[in-house]
């Protein structure tokens, strides 16, 4: 049986601040990421993740996250699943991460 990992809001803007071997990646659609996104994240959303799995660092930490954690959770647990350990849940997703009080950072227009 596969754990996934978690780390929950507070606990990811502690490590944000001050470690630099950390990847965003925000697996939300592209409608959702035009509300905003975790500062300095990646986006792909999680329907891309099969073909893209390649090119996912194996030396740093990639801190997935979703709208609530659930579709973030079942992310990681694919990309577990498949070899690819060094995958985090954002517990609660970028809702928890605003109830916190932390900051979205709004996308520019193309």
């Amino acid at each position: 049986m596969t754990v996934v990992k978690e780390i929950d809001s507070v606990e990811l803007a502690n490590r944000v601040s001050s470690d630099n071997n950390l990847i965003l990646l925000d697996i939300r659609s592209e409608a959702e990421v035009m509300h905003g996104m975790l500062p300095n994240s990646r986006h792909l959303p999680m329907h891309l993740l099969p073909q893209h799995m390649a090119e996912f660092p194996k030396d740093k930490d990639i801190v997935l996250y979703c709208r609530s954690g659930v579709r973030s959770y079942h992310a990681c647990n694919y990309l577990m699943q498949n070899g690819i350990q060094n995958v985090i849940n954002l517990k609660g997703g970028i809702i928890d991460w605003a109830r916190n009080g932390f900051d979205i950072a709004p996308i520019a227009p193309v």
